[in-house]
């Protein structure tokens, strides 16, 4: 995978102990980065080669090239 193509997203905590987990490539998807954000914290993660998927638990801004998601949120 050519690393100026991958895709960023950028991830903003909206209450303390968002997970952001790293899952990988391959015949197994498996874990393989875990970080935990407070409130207000920013993270900037990047599919890449060994990252095929990123998931966010708790309560988060997400913004990708595709637009943005409020994760955690109830739908009303």
């Amino acid at each position: 995978m050519n690393d100026k193509n991958s895709e960023f997203i950028v991830i903003k905590a909206e209450e303390d102990g968002v997970n952001v987990i790293g899952l990988t490539r391959g015949t197994n998807t498996r874990f393989h980065h875990s970080e935990k954000l407070d409130d207000g914290e920013v993270m900037i993660a990047q599919f890449t080669e060994h990252t095929s998927a990123i998931k966010v638990r708790g309560k988060a801004l997400i913004k990708t090239s595709f637009g943005e998601v409020h994760g955690g949120e109830q739908e009303k």
